[in-house]
């Protein structure tokens, strides 16, 4: 991923974020157990709702950081 996004800013200035997101299907799958979803509707939602979580996170911390940068 980083020699990937060395390229890509070596053909375009854009701004990069890189995000862990190793442990967002775990942390789904537990509140899609705590909320009571049976296992085969977390099966047909879990990667949608994974992905929902780990750009929830991203925009969480830009509007964190835009927070902090302000005065």
């Amino acid at each position: 991923m980083r020699q990937f996004a060395k390229n890509v800013l070596a053909r375009r200035d854009l701004p990069m974020a890189f995000w862990d997101e190793r442990f967002s299907t775990q942390a789904v799958e537990r509140d899609m157990i705590a909320a009571d979803i049976t296992r085969k509707r977390r099966a047909a939602i879990i990667d949608r709702a994974a992905a929902a979580y780990i750009l929830q996170g991203l925009l969480d911390r830009i509007n964190r950081a835009r927070d902090q940068a302000v005065p």
